[in-house]
């Protein structure tokens, strides 16, 4: 099970990690492989493409890393390999037949969107609706418990991979973490997580921690030109709003969001002046417009503006800002807006920007935030208080549906 030194970890598909691939390399080369690994890191870095290439390396598939000539199987992707076996958190009610499809398309593509949370209908890209995935008891017992006897087949390591585990159920957890600390001498298990402070400490202290950080705007922009076929310029405009997730980044509108962009500034104006009329009638053009993947990207659009005007504001050097064809709105911004608690904003559009993951309704969500935004531009506090965030704003309750 070690590196050979021709071998670079994930060099036919993975995107930026550089020291992540280091990492895993140096413990390939060593030889000394653990029997569970935690990889952990924000939406859309690469965890589940990593643990895919991991998984392969182990048992020796000539796929995701190029293994120059050392395959140990003809098999051509984890997908066909008996002896790696993957799992997805997916709602209480589903059809098994939609389960598979989604794992399917991961073997197509490692950096699919598969989370029910972010694509609740394969079919139906434009739904808004959000479902609840999580790892029950039962999935736990039906499914994952009984590939954990086997032994393995063609490879050297019986692989399970279990994405998402921060979505495990308490009981399940505690299942679990029995079969961790005892774990059969041929099965390794590879675990991936958004939300460490959502898992038990002794399932973290069990495995080896892998940690991939929040990819750049360059390695996002060099993903989609090299995999994904994007021009150079589409691919720097998709980056700047990806919010380091090249994941969503390819799933986002050009054209779309260069609509949005402009409008981005309307919503700042209509805010500042306190129009809720226009405000709502913005608002409701995007609920109904824009996918979840684009409102996401509206967000995070909406969040490097106002960053460019923070650094701006600070600097003066309009060089430093990522929105250059922007230049003239931000100096105007900065000029007039000289109080503003951009600080503020930025914050506040991050803490309901989750709120979009929650199953809350985007047209709520910005009414909302162009409520907050209406005191922040002006310096002042918040009109609903921090402690009472229950509280409504009855100009903006009238007329959202």
């Amino acid at each position: 099970m070690t590196l050979n030194g021709n071998i670079s970890f994930g060099n036919r598909r993975l995107v930026g990690q550089t020291k992540t691939r280091e990492q895993i390399e140096r413990v390939l080369q060593s030889g000394r492989v653990s029997h569970a690994y935690l990889l952990t890191g924000p939406q859309g870095s690469g965890k589940t493409a990593f643990a895919l290439a991991l998984a392969e390396y182990v048992n020796g598939i000539d796929n995701i890393t190029d293994l120059k000539g050392t395959a140990a199987t003809k098999k051509s992707s984890w997908f066909t390999h008996p002896d790696v076996h993957l799992f997805i958190p997916h709602p209480s009610k589903i059809e098994a037949e939609e389960i598979k499809q989604r794992i399917k398309m991961l073997s197509d593509d490692p950096y699919e969107i598969t989370d029910f949370t972010l694509r609740p209908a394969l079919n139906n890209p434009d739904s808004a609706k959000n479902l609840q995935a999580f790892y029950s008891i039962n999935y736990y017992h039906s499914e994952i418990r009984p590939r954990t006897v086997y032994k393995p087949n063609e490879g050297k390591k019986t692989v399970v991979i279990i994405t998402g585990i921060d979505t495990m159920k308490k009981e399940s957890a505690n299942a679990f973490l029995k079969l961790l600390e005892e774990p059969s001498p041929g099965l390794m298990f590879i675990l991936t997580a958004s939300k460490t402070d959502q898992l038990l400490p002794t399932i973290i202290s069990r495995c080896q921690h892998i940690r991939l950080n929040q990819l750049s705007y360059d390695e996002v922009a060099e993903g989609l030109i090299k995999f994904d076929g994007k021009s150079e310029k589409d691919a720097h405009l998709l980056a700047r709003t990806s919010g380091g997730n090249y994941s969503l980044a390819r799933f986002f509108d050009v054209e779309t969001l260069q609509k949005t962009r402009s409008e981005i500034v309307e919503f700042l104006r209509f805010s500042y002046t306190q129009d809720a009329a226009l405000v709502l009638a913005l608002i409701k053009d995007w609920n109904s417009r824009l996918n979840r993947e684009n409102q996401i990207a509206l967000c995070n659009t909406l969040e490097q503006f106002l960053r460019d005007i923070l650094v701006y504001r600070e600097t003066a050097n309009i060089d430093l800002i990522t929105n250059v064809d922007q230049a003239a709105v931000i100096k105007k911004f900065c000029g007039s807006m000289q109080q503003a608690d951009v600080v503020g904003m930025i914050e506040n559009l991050q803490n309901l920007k989750v709120l979009l993951y929650q199953n809350v309704q985007f047209k709520y969500i910005f009414a909302v935030l162009s409520t907050r935004f209406t005191n922040l531009m002006r310096g002042t506090g918040l009109s609903i208080p921090a402690d009472k965030p229950w509280q409504h704003m009855p100009a903006f309750t009238e007329g959202i549906a």
